[in-house]
């Protein structure tokens, strides 16, 4: 793919993530289009239905978290980038649970890049409580059901940001051994 063509489908699926993880359905891809500064036709040459636009933000979401996950796996202070790691999860969580909810099912690829994240946040997680300052007693599964509670309410009704970090620092705090 050409250099242009690959800067436009990105634009797009930034786009697509602005747009639908606010408004949901009601966004529509020739908004997409104008925020990603091109025009639908390129829109529809790259992805050649809403379904796939959307499918292809929500891989793009995952493998975005997938790799700032990876690189949290083995940062020099596995507490505190697991901490991040949470953070940022919540805070993008909104738009991922309106996106998905625009698909009838998951497909293959969003349910691939799904599982190969929560591996890797459960391998972020073992770290952090391999030095003792987050609880041992947390599985995976208590951190996504955390992280989705927060997630929902916030597509649900958004908060303000300081109100949302201090639910967050709260949430975190709670996983803290200290």
């Amino acid at each position: 793919m050409r250099q242009d063509a690959r800067e436009n489908r990105e634009r797009i699926l930034i786009a697509a993530d602005q747009v639908f993880g606010a408004k949901g359905e009601s966004g529509s891809t020739e908004e997409v289009a104008r925020l990603a500064g091109v025009g639908i036709a390129t829109v529809f040459r790259h992805f050649p239905t809403k379904e796939a636009l959307i499918e292809a933000a929500l891989v793009r979401h995952f493998t975005g978290l997938l790799d700032k996950t990876r690189a949290a796996a083995t940062a020099p202070d596995p507490t505190e980038a697991f901490r991040a790691l949470i953070r940022e999860m919540i805070e993008r969580g909104a738009s991922k649970l309106t996106l998905s909810s625009m698909l009838d099912d998951a497909p293959p690829p969003v349910v691939a890049a799904a599982g190969e994240l929560k591996t890797a946040v459960g391998t972020a997680l073992r770290r952090a409580q391999a030095t003792g300052a987050v609880r041992p007693d947390v599985g995976v599964d208590e951190v996504y059901l955390l992280i989705r509670g927060l997630a929902q309410t916030t597509a649900a009704t958004p908060v303000p940001a300081p109100m949302l970090t201090r639910a967050i620092d709260v949430l975190l705090d709670g996983l803290s051994t200290a």
